[in-house]
C-alpha cells in the first residue's frame, strides 16, 4: 500500500526500501523494532529522522509531503469516505494475514479452525461490502482504492483458491483495471 501510493505520487524513487529478510510473526525483527517499537512493517524514517509507522499514517504523510490533494482530499465528506474505504481494505488485509499465519506458519496441531473460519468470514464480508457499497469510490484513484487493489493483489498471491471474483463482478472489474496501473505492476511481489 505504501509503495503503490509512492508510485502514484511519483515519489517512489525518493524512498529507500530496506530488505528486512524473512519476517516471522513469533519473533522480533531487530531492524524493524529499531524504528517501530511494535516490530511491525512498514515503518518510514523521514529525512528529519522521525519514524512513522502504520500504512495509513505513512500514506497520509506521503500525500502531504508530495502536496497531493487528490489521493486524500481535504474536503471532509470525501476525505472520511476514502479513509473509511482504506480502513476496510486494511481490515481485509489484517484478516488475510491472520488467516495466512494460522494456516501456513502455526504448527498444524496447534491451529484453530474456528479462528481460520472467522478470518475467512471477515474477508468475505469485506469483499461483499466493497461489491455492494463502494462503486462510486472504486471509480477513482484515491488512497482507499489503492488499499483495496493491494489487498486484492495479496489475496491473489496468497489465496489462489479464494475465488473472490465469484459473484463480485464490479469488484473484479475494478481490480482488472487497477492492476494494470504502473503503481501496481511496479510493486508486485516476486513470483
Amino acid at each position: 500500500m505504501v509503495t503503490a501510493t509512492a508510485h502514484e505520487l511519483n515519489i517512489a524513487d525518493n524512498i529507500e526500501l530496506i530488505d528486512t529478510g524473512v519476517f516471522l510473526p513469533d519473533r522480533v525483527n531487530d531492524a524493524v523494532a529499531a524504528d517501530n517499537p511494535l516490530g511491525k512493517i512498514p515503518a518510514l524514517v523521514t529525512d528529519h529522522g522521525t519514524a512513522l509507522y502504520d500504512s495509513r499514517v505513512i500514506c497520509e504523510y506521503l500525500c502531504h509531503h508530495a502536496g497531493d490533494k487528490e489521493l486524500l482530499p481535504d474536503e471532509p465528506v470525501s476525505r472520511f469516505r476514502i479513509l473509511t474505504l482504506q480502513s476496510l481494505a486494511v481490515g481485509l488485509m489484517d484478516a488475510g494475514v491472520s488467516r495466512r499465519y494460522e494456516t501456513a506458519v502455526r504448527p498444524e496441531d496447534k491451529r484453530w479452525p474456528d479462528w481460520v473460519a472467522r478470518q475467512h468470514a471477515r474477508m468475505e464480508a469485506g469483499m461483499d461490502d466493497l461489491e455492494n457499497n463502494w462503486a462510486s469510490e472504486l471509480g477513482s484513484i484515491n488512497a482507499g482504492t489503492i488499499a483495496v487493489a493491494v489487498v486484492l493483489a495479496y489475496f491473489d498471491f496468497r489465496y489462489d483458491d479464494l475465488g473472490w471474483r465469484d459473484n463480485r463482478p464490479k469488484l473484479a472489474a475494478f481490480y482488472e483495471n487497477f492492476a494494470k496501473r504502473p503503481s501496481m505492476t511496479a510493486t508486485q511481489p516476486p513470483a
